[in-house]
């Protein structure tokens, strides 16, 4: 027999992988003690040899399966936090992503969870982590099977889709689980796009692995699969038998959501065959008029998730800010009175030195685009980026401001450049990091992605003048098109010999 392959070895540690261990071959006792002892240096501590964000939203999932959900809200909130700080790349950052968009699946969130899920597959490809490729097309092709399931409208396409995932997943990946589940997976598209011939055979092919293996998630899609298989030709006892195995498998390793849909799967067939008192024992072990409910309490732990990962992202920048009344807290950078107190100081200092201090004002294009359509938490995190963009650009001695809303101000001190053109120099490499960046984590497939109109100015070392120049130019950025840099100085200066 060839070696197991270790899903997630080496992007998450080995105590952490013994509780997902223990919590898929059904033993919950063991499992639960095993993450206490996990949680004992605090259920956030992550050794640095491993990426942080991965191993929190791993553990996520690890509370969410053991009920411990508030906890489960924590770790994901931060876990995301964490994820937001820098372009992901790479396999860990390519499970971390495809798990986050899993677990968003799996809680009601569908809205950003498919382009979550598919992110995560491009992830993986560009990385070549073969490994991390065929798992990230495993959660993608599973989640796109139970919609396909749910929503008869869409079936086709995502049958079809998640065929093409498990197909190469499967291949991909070693012997193990994620080949198991990928197969499993591949017979339920392989029935769902007209082929239940093959359907059958690869079902039966995962039952002799799974069987071997004590593999509870697999064997349950699997016998799944079967039932389905059974239940379109007609053999309505043989469905029933393999869609109670599927049910009791589920119920074993606690998979929740195959419960549910397996529960269901059991009490139509018991209904075709006349089976009232099947009928009603399937219904009792997921009683259907408890399925509002558990919606209803997905989609406020979602909100709640929403609300958690904001709180945690504000109160972290708030925290780093040394000076928390001259800070704004969603972004951390200085704000309206923050810059008012610490400009002064700046341009002094740099009159003394003989410099030129410039003034760059920019405003974030189609913002109110963006929270019409994705939201005003989706709002806040692009202010969020577009800050830390700002941090990567300029200098440490720089000041950065948010001014009001969407507006930021920059002020430019002992510049290293040549003073005519230090402001226009940063401003454009602003204008194209916001340009470049990839907002789909944000933001999933908005059609106009934010940008950045910029204007500049340079002169007095008095900063109600230096900004009223920079707005002029400001100005002129929206004027002639947006995401563009204009210099307000000269125009500044004309309207001074005019007033004379």
């Amino acid at each position: 027999m060839q070696p197991e392959e270790q899903p997630l070895a080496g992007h998450i540690p080995a105590q952490d992988r013994q509780v997902r261990r223990l919590l898929d071959a059904g033993s919950f006792a063991e499992a639960d003690a095993a993450f206490d002892e996990l949680l004992a240096g605090g259920s956030n501590f992550v050794d640095d040899r491993w990426v942080r964000s991965t191993v929190l939203v791993h553990r996520a999932l690890l509370a969410w399966r053991l009920g411990r959900i508030p906890l489960a809200l924590e770790l994901i909130a931060e876990g995301w936090t964490e994820l937001d700080t820098q372009p992901p790349s790479g396999g860990s950052a390519a499970h971390t992503v495809s798990m986050l968009g899993f677990l968003l699946e799996g809680i009601g969130r569908r809205g950003p969870a498919m382009d979550l899920m598919s992110l995560a597959v491009q992830i993986a490809r560009d990385s070549g982590d073969q490994p991390s490729l065929a798992h990230c097309e495993l959660r993608e092709g599973i989640a796109r099977v139970f919609r396909a399931a749910n929503q008869p409208e869409q079936a086709a396409h995502q049958f079809a889709a998640a065929r093409e995932l498990c197909e190469e997943a499967q291949a991909l990946a070693k012997p193990g689980r994620v080949k198991r589940s990928a197969l499993a997976c591949l017979a339920r598209s392989l029935v769902g796009t007209g082929d239940v011939e093959g359907a059958e055979r690869v079902a039966h092919e995962t039952l002799i692995l799974s069987r071997d293996t004590s593999d509870g998630y697999a064997m349950a899609l699997a016998n799944w699969v079967l039932a389905v298989i059974r239940r379109s030709q007609g053999v309505l006892t043989e469905a029933r038998t393999f869609a109670s195995r599927s049910l009791e498998s589920a119920e074993n390793i606690r998979e929740s959501f195959l419960m549910m849909r397996f529960s269901r799967e059991l009490a139509e067939i018991c209904k075709q065959l006349g089976d009232p008192v099947g009928e009603a024992a399937a219904l009792r072990r997921a009683v259907s008029a408890a399925v509002s409910a558990v919606d209803i309490l997905k989609e406020g732990l979602g909100q709640a998730l929403e609300q958690r990962r904001v709180a945690t992202q504000a109160q972290r920048m708030a925290m780093a800010a040394r000076e928390a009344a001259l800070r704004d807290p969603l972004t951390g950078l200085a704000n309206r009175l923050g810059l008012e107190r610490m400009a002064p100081v700046l341009l002094e200092r740099n009159a003394s030195a003989g410099r030129v201090p410039w003034l760059v004002l920019l405003d974030v294009d189609y913002f109110k685009e963006v929270n019409d359509f994705a939201g005003h938490t989706a709002g806040d995190v692009v202010l969020q980026e577009v800050a830390n963009l700002l941090r990567r650009e300029c200098r440490a001695g720089d000041l950065l401001c948010r001014w009001a809303g969407d507006e930021f101000v920059v002020l430019l001190v002992d510049a290293a450049e040549d003073s005519c053109d230090a402001g226009p120099a940063v401003a454009e490499r602003i204008r194209a990091a916001v340009n470049a960046h990839d907002w789909r984590l944000v933001l999933g497939r908005l059609e106009q992605k934010p940008t950045v109109s910029i204007g500049v100015a340079a002169g007095p070392h008095d900063l109600d003048q230096l900004f009223a120049a920079a707005d002029i130019g400001l100005y002129k950025a929206k004027r002639a098109g947006r995401n563009r840099v204009e210099n307000g100085t000269d125009q500044a200066e004309t309207d001074q010999e005019l007033d004379r």
